[in-house]
């Protein structure tokens, strides 16, 4: 059998009543919201009850979403499987950094409502918009990036979908260009021209908040969303840059398949992270692990 991964949820895959069944079935994923209710009171409530409207404010959507990422991640430790790497999506990534040991418990989660609301003040100071361009090689959707002065790569997710983002009308513009190019554009539901240099005043806010708080060396390998390489000895700076840099994550996941990695397992809502490691490759088994039951088939497939 070859190595696992765990990979963290990002911004998006959030969903009313998440968390809730997961908390109900695992005392560790319970600690997590426990944790963040001290924290962050009614973090576990937003999680549980919440409105679609109001989980996706981004200074919500972080927060609760890490929440969940961590949970199903503590659940299957408590279950007996121990990663070999980990990596997180964009927000997924403070996730893959706390449970790996750089941050520590309180601060991970403090770390990560600073990073919400910075990026959403961010997005308020300069209103951005992110689309989707599907079916065509990233050499083409780059190029015609590069025809706009404000309209920039930020997640290379697999092959044949690389999502941009920056100035709305420019988006609305470029994904004219996409069709015309044979693609297929989408634009995406987000308030923020996130992993852009729009986040650049988000980034100084993050500067500041990691100076005064003590980072350890990772237990446990953890991926860079902007190298797809492992993180070495200054995560600060990595964590800076990341909120204004491209999500690496095709090359993140053939990293990790290159050490070995055949069994990956998506902590946290959603099955987005899945999908996208299908189509990067047929020859790894992937588990979507977001509520008890999506827990328990996980473990028992996993076994099999």
């Amino acid at each position: 059998m070859g190595k696992v991964a765990f990979v963290f949820s990002g911004q998006g895959a959030q969903y009313p009543g998440m968390g809730q069944s997961l908390s109900g079935a695992s005392a560790a994923a319970q600690e997590v919201f426990s944790i963040a209710d001290t924290l962050r009171p009614g973090t576990s409530e937003q999680c549980f009850h919440g409105t679609a409207e109001e989980l996706s404010i981004t200074k919500n959507t972080q927060p609760c979403v890490y929440c969940v990422d961590m949970a199903a991640a503590r659940a299957l430790v408590a279950a007996g499987i121990e990663p070999d790497y980990t990596a997180g999506f964009s927000l997924g990534e403070v996730a893959a950094l706390t449970f790996s040991g750089v941050f520590s418990k309180k601060d991970g989660f403090a770390f990560v409502c600073k990073r919400a609301e910075a990026m959403q003040q961010a997005a308020e100071a300069n209103p951005g918009g992110m689309a989707a361009a599907l079916k065509l090689p990233n050499e083409t959707v780059e190029e015609i990036c590069r025809e706009f002065t404000r309209v920039w790569p930020v997640n290379y997710n697999c092959p044949g979908q690389l999502v941009v983002a920056g100035d709305p009308i420019q988006v609305e513009a470029f994904c004219k260009k996409i069709a015309d190019a044979g693609g297929r554009p989408k634009m995406l539901a987000v308030s923020g021209g996130f992993h852009t240099p729009f986040m650049e005043s988000a980034g100084e806010v993050l500067k500041a908040a990691l100076a005064e708080m003590q980072l350890d060396v990772p237990h446990t390998p953890v991926y860079s969303n902007a190298t797809a390489q492992p993180y070495g000895d200054d995560p600060r700076a990595l964590l800076v840059r990341q909120v204004q840099s491209p999500v690496r994550w095709q090359e993140t996941v053939e990293a990790l398949m290159e050490q070995g990695v055949d069994t990956f397992f998506e902590c946290g809502p959603g099955k987005t992270l899945c999908g996208l490691i299908r189509k990067i490759s047929k020859d790894v088994r992937v588990f979507p692990v977001q509520d008890g039951e999506s827990l328990q088939a996980a473990l028992m497939a996993y076994h099999a």
